[in-house]
Formats: C-alpha cells, sequence, structure tokens
C-alpha cells in the first residue's frame, strides 16, 4: 500500500511538472526553453558545424588559412575555406552588436554567409565573428583571433555572452540569428523611441534595412538603408527614405575599399533575412519535439506506459511548429513587390550556382525578384542538413502538410499566392532534388500527372 502511495504521488508530481512546463504550450505552442539542461545540453553538447569541420581540418594539416597583413587578416582565406562568397557581403552601421564602439557610419561590419555559416569583419577589430548552424543546437558562436603570432589559427566557441542578444522572442527563444532594422543617428546610435523591427521575407521593404547600407535597384518603392536620423526629437519624421533609394554604389557613404566587395546587396540582404527566421523555426521545431518527447518519458515510466507514447500536449506542439514551418517554407503571407528588385554585386548570380536542379534545370533557387524574392516558392533551407536533422516526429507532419498543399488538396487562403503552376513545379523539383521524401509522394505524383 505505501510502495502503491508513494509510486502515486511521483506520478502526480511529474504530471504537475509537465502540466507546468506544457502551459505556455496552450497559449504560445512552445515550451520555455531549458537550453543547458537535458536533452538539449547547449553549452556542454559537443558541436557539430560547418565552423567545427573546419577546425578539425587545420588541426589535421589539411587546410592553411594565409593571413593578409595588408588590411583582412585571416577573413578571405576562412571565406575560401568555408565556401561563402564575398559576393554575399552585406554591411551594418548601426551599433546593434558586441563590438560596438567600432561600428559606425565610417566603419560598417561586413557580413558575408552561406547557407549555414555567418562571418562578421569588423574593421581595425582583434577578432573575426562567426556564427553556424548546428543541426541540432541551432545557431552556435566562435571568435577567431586575428593575431598571426598566436600560432595555428583557434576558433574559440562562444555560449553566454552572444545569447545575451541571440536568445530571445527575437529567435524564437532558441539560439539564433535575427536581421534587425532599427532608425540610427549619425553616429549609428539606434533610437530605439522611434521602433525597431526584426525582418524576414514578410516584412514591407519599408520597414526593412534601417542601420544598413543597401546597393540595388526598387523602383518606387523605399526602405529604410542608408538614411541616419537627424533629428532626435523626430527621428521618424527627420528620415529621408527617398534618400537612401536605389543607389548602384555607395559612393559619398562610406569608404569601401577595405572591404573585400564595394556592395551590401540588396538581394542578398533579402535571402539572409528569409534565412535566418526559417533556421530560428527549424530549431524551435527541433527543441520542442526533443523536449517534449524527454517529458513523456518520464512519465510514460511512470505511468507504465510505452517509452514512445506520445502525450497530447507534446503532439500538439509538435504540429503547431509543424504548421508554422510549413508556412515559413512556402512563403506564406510573403510581402510582394510593387516593381522589381535588382542587386548589384554578383550575388543575384551566384546564389542559384549552388543548389541542386531538376532534370528540367530547374532550382528553388533561382530568382524572381519582380513580384516576390523566389521563381519557385519553396525554401531551399528544406534541403539543409539542420531539416534534414529534425526528429521524426515533426518532419513527417511537415512532409504530410506540404504534400495536401502540393497536391492541392490544402486550398487555404494562406497558400493563395501559390498558383497550380506553382504547386506542380514545387512538387516536380523536390522529388528530383530532395533526398529522404516518404514514398506517398512519388505516388500523388503520378496520380495528379493523370488527371
Amino acid at each position: 500500500m505505501a510502495r502503491d502511495i508513494r509510486r502515486a504521488g511521483l506520478v502526480l508530481v511529474l504530471m504537475l511538472v509537465a502540466m507546468t512546463m506544457s502551459a505556455p504550450a496552450r497559449v504560445r505552442g512552445q515550451m520555455p526553453v531549458e537550453i543547458d539542461r537535458e536533452p538539449i545540453r547547449y553549452s556542454t553538447c559537443p558541436a557539430s558545424d560547418a565552423i567545427t569541420r573546419l577546425q578539425q581540418r587545420i588541426d589535421r594539416g589539411e587546410v592553411t588559412l594565409k593571413y593578409d597583413a595588408e588590411g583582412q587578416g585571416f577573413l578571405r582565406a576562412v571565406l575560401d575555406a568555408l565556401g561563402v562568397c564575398p559576393e554575399s557581403q552585406v554591411l551594418v552601421f548601426s551599433k546593434t552588436s558586441f563590438q560596438q564602439t567600432k561600428i559606425a557610419p565610417r566603419t560598417p561590419r561586413a557580413i558575408y554567409f552561406s547557407d549555414d555559416v555567418y562571418v562578421g569583419f569588423v574593421r581595425g577589430a582583434d577578432v573575426l565573428e562567426f556564427s553556424a548552424v548546428d543541426p541540432k543546437l541551432g545557431a552556435t558562436y566562435y571568435l577567431l583571433d586575428q593575431d598571426p603570432a598566436v600560432g595555428k589559427p583557434k576558433f574559440v566557441r562562444q555560449t553566454d555572452a552572444c545569447l545575451q542578444c541571440h536568445q530571445s522572442a527575437k529567435t524564437q527563444e532558441v539560439p539564433g540569428h535575427m536581421v534587425r532594422s532599427v532608425y540610427p543617428d549619425k553616429r549609428g546610435f539606434p533610437v530605439f523611441g522611434a521602433g525597431s523591427f526584426v525582418t524576414d521575407y514578410t516584412s514591407p521593404l519599408s520597414e526593412r534595412w534601417g542601420g544598413w547600407y543597401v546597393t540595388g535597384t526598387h523602383g518606387a518603392q523605399r526602405h529604410l538603408g542608408n538614411v541616419m536620423v537627424t533629428d532626435r526629437e523626430h527621428p521618424v519624421e527627420s528620415f529621408d527614405t527617398a534618400a537612401g533609394g536605389n543607389r548602384k554604389d555607395l559612393k559619398g557613404l562610406v569608404d569601401t575599399a577595405p572591404y573585400l566587395t564595394g556592395h551590401s546587396d540588396l538581394v542578398a540582404l533579402m535571402v539572409l533575412e528569409h534565412q535566418t527566421q526559417l533556421q530560428n523555426l527549424i530549431t524551435s521545431a527541433g527543441y520542442q519535439a526533443r523536449i517534449g518527447r524527454h517529458y513523456d518519458a518520464g512519465i510514460n515510466q511512470a505511468l507504465g506506459r510505452p517509452v514512445d507514447a506520445l502525450s497530447p500536449s507534446t503532439d500538439r506542439r509538435i504540429q503547431s511548429h509543424a504548421d508554422k514551418l510549413v508556412h515559413a517554407l512556402l512563403f506564406a503571407e510573403e510581402a510582394k513587390l510593387s516593381a522589381p528588385v535588382a542587386g548589384t554585386s554578383g550575388f543575384t548570380a551566384a546564389f542559384p550556382k549552388r543548389g541542386p536542379r531538376d532534370r528540367k534545370g530547374r532550382s528553388l533557387r533561382d530568382f524572381d525578384l519582380t513580384s516576390r524574392l523566389f521563381k519557385y516558392p519553396c525554401s531551399y533551407l528544406i534541403g539543409s542538413e539542420a531539416f534534414g536533422a529534425l526528429p521524426d516526429e515533426v518532419k513527417g507532419r511537415v512532409y504530410r502538410l506540404l504534400l495536401e498543399v502540393l497536391t492541392g488538396h490544402d486550398k487555404g487562403p494562406e497558400f493563395a499566392h501559390l498558383s497550380p503552376a506553382d504547386r506542380r513545379a514545387i512538387l516536380e523539383i523536390l522529388l528530383d532534388t530532395k533526398a529522404g521524401l516518404p514514398p506517398e509522394w512519388r505516388a500523388a505524383a503520378i496520380t495528379a500527372s493523370r488527371n
């Protein structure tokens, strides 16, 4: 009898813990993320990302980073080693990062990126900054000393300091990335009283790129780039967005000679915005499924249920995140372009070359740039290592929801931007280029081709 009472008490405690942890899920669809506890162990779990792999190659003597004593240090060598193209360069002059004392309108921070790694270069700084996407941990952060005298280059992982800014509601509450738009003054300080925006593909151009330099054309559309507040008492009213538009170079704004290119490409910025927030959603979906499973395992054991039994709260959480992922993958609610846009750096030509193409020569990386960002509105990040590492419960639901949309069974208003031709093209591209699709995808495609 006493043993039964103790067991009942343990079950009650576990149920109360689960209820407490899942209460936010009923409101927001996710649990608080205790990232240094099981099953995440963010700070202590060994990373498996592009920077870690590069360090291993350096340690084995397979890669040597050449140091440029004239200005950029290890920058160009690191970009080459990571496969990051210089054309991805974007320049941010707002003081919104940890090296803000060295960042200003005359000395912007340069960011270079690929699908899974970001490199930050600040003129005169002692370090290069790096962020990579670990398939399970999400964003991981590193510094590289720019002094060649210290010996073999060593990427040093950062945790707490970076997470002060890079784990919040702006990053889906997980270690992540963001593109922030502010109203900067002439020294680069944000005038926070004027407001700020975390931008992605749903943001109107009128909210984007405050505190950034922008090169590219966009017709009569306005953005916040290339401009500074001239009256702190009336920051928005003094912000002349017309003066910052349709610039093909940055002459008169900043000396770009110390950087790898003279551009801060508009199209690269648009890709960066989409990519950062979708990566956060992928990380969040993985975290929530793993945390839910972890708590379920304890309760299942206490109740004598099968170890893999899924609780209703975890099931709802997985479904909620699968829904969010499908919306973002298919660019639901994308801000429509009212005029064509064009970049200046060569990024528009370089980016599509990096992805797989189907038998008709089509790729999810092909740009539209007339009314929307991509010609075939399904994110190329569906082929990323991070997406592939999602728990099966999440990935399976994402595939099922995607297939419903692409075969026309889901005609919800959020997917009205996808024409029948769009849906068919995306389905065909994925069937030719995406490994690991469930068998029902090919069967559905055969059925659709007969109709």
